[in-house]
């Protein structure tokens, strides 16, 4: 099956806005573009991916995701993740991919054999991975490509169950430990440095971006090597 993920991204200068108390803006911009980059190193190690599709109006996420070889559309609408997720739906149509998944950049704990294993699970219409609170949505697989819109925010893992029911699309929840913590919060960042520490040797920009600001005082728990 013809496969697109979908990679939508805010500008690094403004993401993770709910670490500002944690977090000055140059900590929480350096965080931002180091889980991006694990995160795409991941899907471009995947090998049932056919394309990888970046959605941003940020240069400098532009600027990296060129530099590892994927198709990067402007997100000239910057009406946020689900609507800059709706661009990569409307190239996967135009391209012919018969299906899409969509995955946050602040997972950097997935691994190729989490997207495989994913995708394996994953049937003809929607597949809901939830995050680790069981609200949110951090993946999202769908075939085809437009089964339903893509609805993300607050409560997005009922919503994207709900909106599958009301297509009448047949629509499942995946369970994926890898994708299940995002960093919004500085719990969810205290989460992923203790993680970290059990997963030696993975994301490696994270893991250095954490271990900077470990040295700086900065970050709750110190990632190790």
């Amino acid at each position: 099956m013809k496969t697109l993920a979908i990679l939508p991204v805010k500008s690094f200068g403004a993401a993770k806005q709910r670490l500002a108390e944690s977090l000055g803006a140059g900590s929480r911009e350096a965080l931002a573009q180091a889980m991006f980059t694990d995160v795409l190193g991941a899907l471009r190690r995947t090998e049932e991916l056919d394309e990888i599709v970046v959605i941003t109006s940020d240069r400098a996420a532009d600027a990296a995701a060129r530099g590892h070889g994927v198709v990067v559309l402007a997100d000239t609408v910057q009406a946020g993740q689900s609507k800059a997720a709706q661009i990569g739906v409307h190239h996967a149509l135009a391209h012919g991919f018969e299906r899409v998944v969509l995955v946050p950049g602040d997972t950097p704990l997935v691994q190729p054999a989490d997207l495989a294993g994913l995708l394996s699970r994953s049937a003809p219409g929607v597949s809901v991975v939830p995050d680790r609170h069981g609200t949110g949505t951090n993946g999202l697989v769908l075939a085809p490509p437009d089964a339903i819109e893509p609805s993300f925010g607050t409560d997005s893992c009922g919503r994207h169950l709900a909106l599958a029911d009301e297509a009448g699309v047949p629509v499942r929840m995946v369970e994926v430990a890898a994708l299940a913590l995002d960093v919004d919060t500085p719990d969810d960042l205290a989460a992923l440095s203790a993680e970290l520490q059990r997963r030696r040797g993975q994301a490696p920009s994270t893991r250095g971006a954490l271990s900077q600001l470990g040295r700086a005082g900065a970050a709750p728990v110190r990632a190790s090597a």
